[in-house]
């Protein structure tokens, strides 16, 4: 059947205010069902145990102190540690039982027989079904026990340091603020165990998974992933179904004069572009390494191979899991974001044959704000975490200690700025097609995803530290999963379909329509699929359905986007050894199929409700990770780096062997790491949640155990070909960014490159 881009264009504009309606009515029903923190929570005899204003303090201490990327709190943020949602119900738990063994019959829970053990396995449960969510909430004498034992250990962990779980001494500065993050921790058990009025489930639908404290998964987390199962197999069937019926040309290198790179110009300002390449290259080189590091920590969690204590120097204290970690994954957004501006400038005068003027001049000005951005952030995140910012300033010029956002507010407005010059550059580069094409043609869809990243960006500024952890999670995955599920995808096949056609391989018309049709199905799931984040974080239960069907639908686009890069693989074989691109193609297919085994196969996995009971805040959301971000984003910024550097580099100097080395360093070292190691640990822990509780599996315990230590030693021979792919690139493209052709002199008439064909508006 014929699908008008007209007709698409249209129902995407539907379904993305369609999104935002949703979205929006479930963050105003989300504030209002956002679980309590009771003014105070007192003892039997009326002692106040613990206050709000302590609960909001320590809050501020987990954020401040970068502990959301050592451990995770409702099982989001780092893996490394404990769990402290999980960790502190376990704790609560055993000193509540220890409290009544010694009261009730004189001795410890463990030498009780089983009957007694049974009768205080009662008395915990029974205290822990309380219903009391108003203040101030009276706590059993078991219960303040058992909060002041808690105390006592986060004090010893935390604030003193505990190097078998790589802590240094002073993680916590002091042992107050220890003790209000034992405060903090312990509230989130609290709405773990506590149940929502007029339900029959806890705030955050019985997670974690701990039977001791009668926490088992609810009749709807059970109900809505049978939906899911069935949802799978008809939305894979109307994936196919629909790429088989509606007629998108598909690539077809047949008959197509492809340009080659020796006969295209290399105007000024896409030469400035090419510098954010060697900034992306060092940003990449720089989270491999830490990478490795970080993998190493969960053998050897006090050190680096006795290089420490040979050199004296304590590795764990210069350079903390959580540092390391916050850094990790803020290089990772970064160098894939520095890449993909440099594309996003690059391409206009590829399609236009000219550039608007002093272009070049805005686009160094823009490389100036990144790198002063990146040092002020990197900078600010050091002087935080390490206690040097007092006062309010912490989180606006120092570190905001969120996973993923984990810079200070001041230059997470930096970067939005930057997006925003970033777009202003583009749309300047782009003029000439933006006055001939309509609102919905290839050039805008560039403008549009880059915006869309922007936008939900703002949602990271809704929030301040005091802010509820349950608000303020609703907000960071607005950015997180929306960029991720949303605009990037959008970015991806907008940014494919330009290439495509700027090496000839599409019409532009025909790569405008895919644009739209992909786009259409990635923002119709991905946006109000965010919401399988929110079912275990306090969030009311609505969104465990509307989690489950949407995050199910997310399929779809991505066996699109398969089907897409097959095809485009197809079109490569045909096009023959003299094919130019073949190299950055390659790239290209690698991020299709990297999505679909990422982001579609792994994805849907984790996200069954059942399963993300079970496993949320576990390696198998590392595998899904590093093959979604990587594999995906990651691969296709790095196909246009080969495509940029195959037009820029002089073609006497051009060489692509090193960087064909790399693409298979990268992509044999990923599959490696997360089929051969982050997976199988991934299931065992899976198993062990099952068996014996969610804490058991998120402790050190299970982590130390013969078989997982062999399992993350299996990760060296990946991360090493993942590092070598990195070295190599890196020293590659400082070579040839020193290897560029001159360039040429803009013509100033639009139209006028050697592809102008494929920009006329009669093209269809």
């Amino acid at each position: 059947m014929q699908v008008r881009r007209r007709t698409l264009a249209k129902l995407l504009l539907v379904v993305f205010v369609g999104n935002l309606v949703v979205m929006g009515a479930g963050a105003w029903y989300s504030y209002q069902q956002a679980p309590p923190i009771p003014q105070e929570f007192v003892g039997p005899d009326g002692e106040t145990v613990v206050t709000d204003d302590q609960i909001r303090d320590g809050k501020t201490t987990f954020q401040s102190d970068a502990l959301m990327n050592h451990g995770s709190i409702l099982g989001n943020g780092a893996y490394f540690g404990s769990d402290y949602t999980a960790d502190a119900l376990d704790r609560k738990v055993q000193y509540m039982r220890a409290y009544y063994a010694e009261a009730r019959y004189g001795s410890d829970y463990e030498s009780l027989p089983s009957a007694e053990r049974a009768a205080v396995d009662s008395l915990v449960e029974e205290d822990l079904a309380s219903t009391d969510t108003t203040a101030p909430v009276e706590y059993s004498a078991a219960e303040v026990y058992a909060h002041q034992q808690v105390r006592t250990d986060y004090v010893e962990r935390y604030h003193e340091g505990s190097r078998e779980h790589g802590l240094p001494a002073g993680t916590i500065e002091s042992a107050e603020e220890a003790r209000q993050f034992a405060d903090f921790a312990l509230w989130t058990a609290w709405i773990s165990h506590t149940e929502r009025p007029g339900t029959d489930h806890t705030y955050t639908n019985d997670w974690p998974y701990a039977p001791v404290a009668g926490n088992e998964p609810t009749a709807g987390t059970m109900t809505w992933s049978v939906v899911a199962m069935v949802l799978l197999v008809a939305g894979a069937g109307i994936g196919v179904w629909l790429y088989k019926s509606v007629e998108l040309p598909e690539p077809d290198t047949e008959g197509v004069s492809v340009p080659h790179p020796d006969d295209i110009d290399l105007l000024p300002s896409q030469r400035a572009a090419t510098r954010f390449i060697p900034i992306g290259a060092a940003l990449f080189l720089s989270q491999v390494l830490l990478g490795g590091l970080l993998a190493h920590y969960y053998v050897e969690r006090d050190g680096f191979f006795g290089i420490g204590e040979l050199l004296g120097i304590d590795v764990l204290s210069l350079l903390p899991f959580a540092l390391a970690k916050t850094y990790h994954i803020d290089l990772g957004v970064l160098w894939i974001a520095t890449l993909w501006l440099a594309a996003g400038l690059f391409l206009p005068p590829l399609l236009t044959g000219t550039e608007p003027s002093n272009q070049k001049r805005y686009v160094h000005v823009l490389i100036g704000a990144l790198l002063v951005v990146v040092a002020g952030g990197f900078a600010g995140i050091w002087l935080g975490a390490n206690g040097y910012i007092d006062g309010d300033l912490w989180w606006i010029v120092g570190n905001e200690g969120l996973e993923y956002l984990e810079v200070g507010r001041l230059w997470q407005v930096g970067l939005l700025a930057g997006f925003v010059l970033w777009a202003g550059l583009v749309a300047r580069g782009f003029k000439p097609l933006l006055d001939r094409e309509e609102p919905f043609g290839l050039a805008h869809m560039i403008l549009y995803a880059g915006g869309s990243i922007a936008l939900l960006f703002t949602a990271g500024l809704f929030y301040t530290p005091q802010t509820n952890i349950v608000v303020t999670e609703f907000w960071r995955w607005w950015v997180v999963h929306m960029w991720v599920e949303g605009a990037f995808e959008f970015f991806i096949v907008a940014i494919v379909g330009i290439t495509l056609v700027s090496m000839n391989l599409l019409k532009r018309r025909s790569a405008e329509k895919a644009v739209v049709f992909q786009a259409l199905f990635v923002m119709g799931s991905g946006v109000i699929g965010v919401s399988h984040h929110y079912w275990w974080i306090g969030q009311p239960d609505v969104w465990i359905p509307f989690g489950s069907v949407f995050s199910t639908l997310e399929l779809i686009p991505l066996v699109l986007i398969l089907f897409e890069a097959l095809n485009e693989y197809r079109a490569l074989a045909t096009a023959g050894e003299s094919f130019p691109y073949s190299l950055p193609f390659a790239f290209i297919i690698a991020s299709g199929a990297w999505n679909f085994v990422g982001a579609g196969v792994l994805g849907f996995f984790i996200n069954l409700p059942i399963i993300n009971y079970y496993e949320h805040g576990t390696y198998l959301t590392v595998g899904h990770a590093h093959a979604a971000m990587f594999g995906a984003f990651g691969f296709l910024a790095l196909g246009m780096v080969t495509y940029m550097l195959r037009i820029a580099v002089d073609p006497g100097q051009w060489n692509p062997r090193r960087l064909k080395w790399s693409f298979w360093l990268w992509n044999v070292g990923l599959a490696v790491m997360v089929f051969g190691s982050v997976l199988p640990v991934g299931f065992l822990q899976l198993e062990t949640a099952f068996t014996a509780g969610y804490d058991a599996a998120r402790s050190l315990a299970f982590y130390n155990r013969d078989l997982i230590q062999l399992l993350f030693w299996a990760r060296l021979p990946g991360d090493t070909l993942l590092i070598l792919g990195t070295v190599v690139f890196a020293y590659d493209t400082v070579k040839q960014r020193f290897a560029l052709r001159e360039t040429s002199v803009p013509s100033g008439i639009p139209g006028s490159s050697i592809i102008s064909r494929r920009v006329l508006p009669e093209d269809d």
